[in-house]
Order: C-alpha cells, then sequence, then structure tokens
C-alpha cells in the first residue's frame, strides 16, 4: 500500500466517526498540500500524507498528553511504524513547539521527534492553516482569528497560536514566494 493511501486510510479510521469536523479539516488540509506540489517535487506525497494525519493525535483512543502533535507522532512511531519524515512533521507541525512549550511538553517534543526540513514544515504550516474546521480554504488571518475565537484568547491554545502567528504569517510568505517563482518559471535552489 502506497504512503498516501495508507494514511488516508488510518485518518479515516480515527477520526471520520469519532471526530467529523477533524476529518473534514484533515482532508482539507491534504488538498491544500496537494496544491503545493509544484514547490514539492518528489516530496509531495509525503507532505500530503502528513496532512492527511496531522490532526489524529485528536483521537480519543490514542489521546494520552493531550498534546495532539506529540500524541498523534508517538502513535505513528510506536503503533504504526510510520516514515520517519511523516512523524517529524506531524509532531511538528504549524509550531507546535510553542504548543508544546506552554503544556511542559517542549523536552519530550524535541528530544523524540527532529524538525523535518524548514521548506516542508513550512508546507504543512501552509496546508493546516489555510483549511477552516469544516475543510474549506480560509485565510491565514481567518483561520487564526478562529482559533483564538474557539478556545479563547488567554487559554493554553490561544496563548500558543498568538505566539506563533508571525511564524505561520511568515512560512505563508515563503510558501507564496517560491510557488510565485516556479509559476514564473524560475527553478526553486
Amino acid at each position: 500500500m502506497g504512503l498516501t493511501k495508507w494514511a488516508y486510510s488510518l485518518a479515516e479510521s480515527m477520526l471520520t466517526e469519532a471526530l467529523p469536523r477533524r476529518w473534514a479539516h484533515s482532508l482539507g488540509a491534504a488538498e491544500r498540500a496537494r496544491s503545493l506540489s509544484l514547490i514539492l517535487g518528489r516530496d509531495s506525497e509525503l507532505l500530503e500524507a502528513a496532512a492527511v494525519l496531522h490532526d489524529v493525535g485528536y483521537s480519543p483512543s490514542i489521546a494520552a498528553t493531550g498534546f495532539h502533535p506529540l500524541d498523534g507522532a508517538r502513535f505513528l512511531r510506536d503503533q504504526e511504524g510510520a516514515d520517519e519524515r511523516v512523524l517529524r512533521l506531524v509532531a511538528h507541525h504549524s509550531c507546535a513547539v510553542l504548543g508544546a512549550e506552554e503544556r511542559g511538553l517542549r523536552h519530550e517534543l524535541e528530544t523524540e521527534f527532529e524538525m523535518e526540513r524548514p521548506d516542508l514544515v513550512d508546507a504543512l504550516i501552509v496546508a493546516d492553516m489555510t483549511t477552516t474546521p469544516d475543510g474549506e480554504y480560509t485565510t491565514p488571518a481567518a483561520r487564526l482569528s478562529e482559533i483564538v475565537q474557539r478556545y479563547g484568547p488567554d487559554t493554553i491554545v490561544g496563548r500558543f497560536i498568538q505566539r506563533a502567528a508571525p511564524e505561520i504569517y511568515a512560512a505563508v510568505e515563503r510558501v507564496g514566494s517560491r510557488m510565485a517563482d516556479v509559476e514564473a518559471g524560475i527553478q526553486p535552489m
């Protein structure tokens, strides 16, 4: 079974019934990841797999710490033997290190899972942060605002996402520049 087929099947089995909105969001994020294939080349399949799996840590059947990037990556490593690069992307998606810090889990996250290449980390940020909870396209500003409103500005998630906002916007800018270069015929370095 190919990487993406396996990833879709696993994410669907873990999210579709228990967390249908997370499943819709994951499908939308995977669609955004596919839209970045021009700049990802041979890593397109990897990013799409990570995008559809990035929120499996929310599944009630595996939530252990309550921090979904860490719970998801641990499950994928320990129970599924997932590709190391998928693990890194899931563990570190959307500035997760800042969320881990808010929860006192930064050391665990950083020692268990190395960071993946910055261009792939950026691409996963874009895929996640341009997708609504229902899987539709949105702007990063609208997505960040929705997250703060949903959780509240003074909650762990609210504080984390506000701290992460500058890096999220920077990642969106970097990915946008790379896409514009490729579309203009300028080959990436």
